[in-house]
């Protein structure tokens, strides 16, 4: 995890909605969690590409169509994502220039590069502690999270509005209405 790209950022904001959609059974579409969050829909297509490869989404073929959690939002982490978008990297990595000191002169004590380098270390720890955290949270928690915060009808208006980009889905929204 060199870093974490904004395509994570982009690609949680996105299976958030897809939590609340999941509820009533709406899938949704890449170009509509684009058009919805402003963001360009190629770029979403290509996480949510990402996304279905690692199992976190499945693809709805028809007429209402779209994309609707692979398994509940509770068994889905942070963490999961992070993997899916980036891939698994490391936090940092060692290029073991604690045995180029120039007082060595060539002739490098083995004091200086035996065992884990020291700062290494360090950030195999943060790293380990960073994994940990994102995997303690899931689409679940922070759903109920950003729900705290948002006013009660926000998650209410956005399925709406999903709802009515889809043909039959908007039909199905006025006729219920």
């Amino acid at each position: 995890m060199a870093h974490v790209s904004a395509g994570v950022e982009y690609a949680l904001h996105c299976l958030l909605f897809l939590v609340d959609a999941q509820e009533l059974g709406q899938p949704a579409s890449a170009r509509d969690l684009a058009e919805l969050q402003k963001i360009p829909a190629e770029f979403v297509a290509k996480l949510f590409t990402k996304l279905q490869k690692a199992g976190i989404v499945v693809a709805r073929e028809g007429i209402g169509g779209g994309f609707a959690l692979a398994r509940a939002a509770s068994d889905i982490t942070a963490l999961d994502v992070v993997e899916a978008v980036d891939g698994r990297k490391a936090l940092f990595e060692c290029k073991e220039i604690r045995g180029q000191c120039a007082l060595f002169d060539d002739r490098t004590p083995g004091w200086a590069v035996d065992g884990v380098c020291s700062i290494h270390a360090v950030m195999l720890e943060a790293e380990k502690r960073t994994r940990e955290v994102l995997a303690a949270h899931t689409l679940a928690s922070i759903a109920k999270r950003a729900a705290t915060k948002a006013p009660k009808d926000h998650a209410g208006r956005v399925t709406e509005w999903l709802a009515a980009r889809t043909p039959r889905r908007g039909r199905r929204a006025r006729a219920s209405q």
